[in-house]
């Protein structure tokens, strides 16, 4: 059963979107279907048994696909060269997405760096999907 890229962009989106652990998504290998859990709401859906990992398998958050820091390092040697130090010093304390974009909106490079990410996430979760067999439309 093939499952629905735009579906599994979006569930991946919202595992990534709070902290580690507080949004999970997990697919059904037989079905297709999503099911999506928050520790913030009490009125998503139950969860199967997800522990059969023959059935179940979770839907990865960026880290796990090295789409943080790794692809923002990546992006500024490409992109923003005479930048290079500049952005690691940034990622080396807290709140650094928002100095980082910052830095973007001020060498008008944030479009560049919004359509980087994309096309970096949809790559790296179609190779995901590629490792653990999981057949995508769309």
């Amino acid at each position: 059963m093939a499952v629905d890229f735009s579906e599994l962009l979006d569930a991946f989106e919202f595992v990534s979107s709070v902290g580690s652990g507080e949004n999970t998504a997990y697919l059904c290998k037989e079905t297709g279907k999503i099911y999506w859990h928050s520790d913030w709401a009490d009125d998503v859906e139950e969860l199967p048994d997800v522990e059969d990992s023959e059935k179940y398998i979770p839907i990865p958050e960026k880290r796990e696909l090295d789409l943080g820091k790794p692809l923002v390092l990546k992006f500024a040697r490409h992109h923003l060269p005479d930048d290079c130090d500049k952005v690691r010093e940034i990622f080396s304390r807290a709140g650094a997405y928002a100095r980082f974009k910052d830095l973007l909106e001020h060498r008008h490079a944030i479009d560049r760096w919004y359509a980087f990410e994309q096309k970096a996430t949809e790559d790296a979760l179609r190779t995901w999907c590629e490792d653990n067999d999981i057949e995508v439309s769309g």
